[in-house]
């Protein structure tokens, strides 16, 4: 990495990256709360007018490793460009025109939408294994920060905006966020010196191979992988699917609180439908929390096992106190916001701390995120099927505790000290 990209280009790249994440869950956190609308407005009942939201965590399992492919091919910096664009026109097409041509432009748009952030969720991790190596923990938790505080907002505003330009032009105005931050990612990356597009090694190793693009328009040297930088390679480490595990159960756990923690406190304690729907704020809120926690906890020196630790502990909390101690609901809704926060600055951490190359780490992302959200994307229909055969709360608060703690033993196994047995 050069001098230019590591001294004075890094604050502004690391600004771009974090503008760029504002944009990776804005689109799809903006669409729930006018969901009626939309079903309004579309003609579409609510099965339906669910798989706009449905849709997006799907294309992050099934284009995953065509991202990867995009990745290497034209480099990092490129790959965000062609997301932002995509997010763009994604969210543009979602909100256009009317009667059947507006139900085909929501779903056209909302593929679109899913496959641009796809491309978003690999390449940063990417980016901030090879441009901040020695800053991993804090840009990731940055990173994961961002994110979060993209879905309060779009929350938060999408029905004040509504009100105002109807629900196709509240949707439609997030796409303002993406522009500036294609504007911000082009001035910024035009700044640095232009990096080795894949394969090359990370920050302090040696490349597998040289890339040379300078001034002369001299063509690169065609990329030999090391068999360990390959899908079969990548696919054969241990680590790879330890991880695969910890995602899994991370974003299993996150998709059934999300999609169904309302009902189950109406269900449990008889609360307010009002009540109910605004469990959600501190479970989302409070994982900027977690995001910032787990980085400054490792600043200060604690080890990423004692994180790894803590921030399992704190999901496991959720499905344990709704089973023992239920009326200390927001306690334990509010200790699994921060656990969901932190876990993602944990398993990505490792990813970057665990690859040896760019290449390595880019299909290592692709793996754990193709794998991890194809069990994820079933967790509201499983936890679902299951409340539903039971007739009650107990079963698949139970299927829960269990992918909390298949992830906080994954990350066990994935924090060892690498001198014992690194795969």
């Amino acid at each position: 990495m050069s001098n230019i990209r590591t001294a004075a280009g890094g604050s502004a790249l690391l600004v771009a990256v974090l503008v760029f994440a504002l944009n990776l869950r804005t689109p799809i956190t903006s669409l729930p709360p006018v969901m009626a609308d939309v079903a309004a407005g579309l003609g579409l009942d609510q099965t339906l007018a669910g798989l706009l939201v449905g849709i997006p965590a799907l294309c992050f399992s099934v284009v995953a490793p065509a991202a990867s492919g995009l990745i290497a091919r034209v480099g990092p910096y490129a790959a965000v460009t062609v997301a932002l664009v995509g997010v763009i026109a994604g969210t543009l097409i979602r909100s256009a025109g009317s009667g059947t041509a507006a139900v085909v432009a929501a779903f056209t748009g909302t593929v679109v939408l899913g496959c641009a952030i796809t491309v978003g969720n690999v390449v940063v991790p990417v980016i901030i294994a090879r441009d901040f190596s020695s800053r991993t923990a804090l840009a990731t938790g940055l990173y994961s920060s961002t994110m979060n505080l993209g879905s309060v907002f779009a929350t938060s505003l999408t029905a004040s905006f509504a009100a105002v330009l109807g629900w196709q032009g509240a949707v439609a105005s997030w796409s303002l966020v993406a522009i500036a931050a294609l504007v911000v990612w082009l001035v910024t990356t035009r700044r640095i010196a232009r990096p080795v597009p894949d394969g090359g090694a990370a920050p302090g190793e040696a490349p597998t191979e040289t890339l040379v693009e300078g001034p002369t328009g001299t063509p690169a040297r065609a990329i030999v992988e090391r068999p360990d930088e390959t899908w079969s390679g990548v696919l054969r480490r241990p680590i790879t699917w330890v991880l695969v595990v910890a995602f899994a159960g991370q974003s299993f756990s996150y998709f059934a609180v999300t999609g169904w923690l309302p009902e189950l406190l109406r269900d449990l304690l008889g609360v307010s439908v009002t009540t109910a729907g605004n469990a959600a704020a501190p479970f989302q809120g409070l994982a900027i929390a977690g995001s910032v926690l787990v980085p400054l906890a490792l600043a200060a020196r604690v080890p990423m096992r004692g994180a790894a630790v803590m921030m399992g502990l704190l999901w496991v909390a959720l499905p344990a106190g709704l089973l023992l101690a239920p009326q200390w609901w927001l306690l334990w809704v509010s200790l699994a916001g921060i656990a969901q926060g932190g876990n993602f600055v944990v398993i990505f951490t490792i990813v970057a701390q665990r690859c040896r190359t760019v290449a390595q780490t880019r299909r290592t992302v692709a793996a754990v995120q193709a794998f991890g959200y194809a069990v994820a994307a079933s967790a509201p229909a499983v936890i679902g099927a299951v409340h539903a055969a039971s007739g009650g709360w107990t079963a698949a608060l139970l299927v829960m505790l269990a992918s909390t703690l298949a992830l906080g033993t994954a990350e066990l196994l994935a924090t060892r000290r690498p001198g014992r047995a690194r795969p």
